[in-house]
């Protein structure tokens, strides 16, 4: 098919983007909400997207269940950590402990 490889190069070098973004060390997951209906996952969705959230620092999780425990749906957004201070600063931090 023509463009293909193409396509598929632009969507690779976007999900290394993603993943350097939202790199273990460059944050965390932080879990906003839980349900087990998808209406009421689709309705937070919206209310995130109306807010201007950055939805590609959204991530869903369907967590898949069986009898005793009924699938259901978590929404987590990446946090970033706090910016870190310059080397000077880590470096005192060090001689201090």
């Amino acid at each position: 098919m023509p463009g293909q490889r193409k396509r598929k190069r632009r969507q690779e070098a976007e999900w290394q983007r993603l993943a350097a973004r939202t790199s273990p060390d460059a944050g965390r997951w932080e879990v906003v909400f839980e349900t087990r209906d998808s209406a009421e996952l689709r309705t937070h969705l919206r209310r995130l997207r109306e807010a201007g959230t950055d939805v590609s620092m959204v991530r869903i999780d369907m967590l898949c269940g069986r009898l005793e425990y009924p699938s259901g749906y978590r929404v987590s957004r990446f946090v970033t950590n706090p910016a870190r201070g310059s080397d000077d600063d880590r470096a005192a931090d060090r001689r201090r402990h």
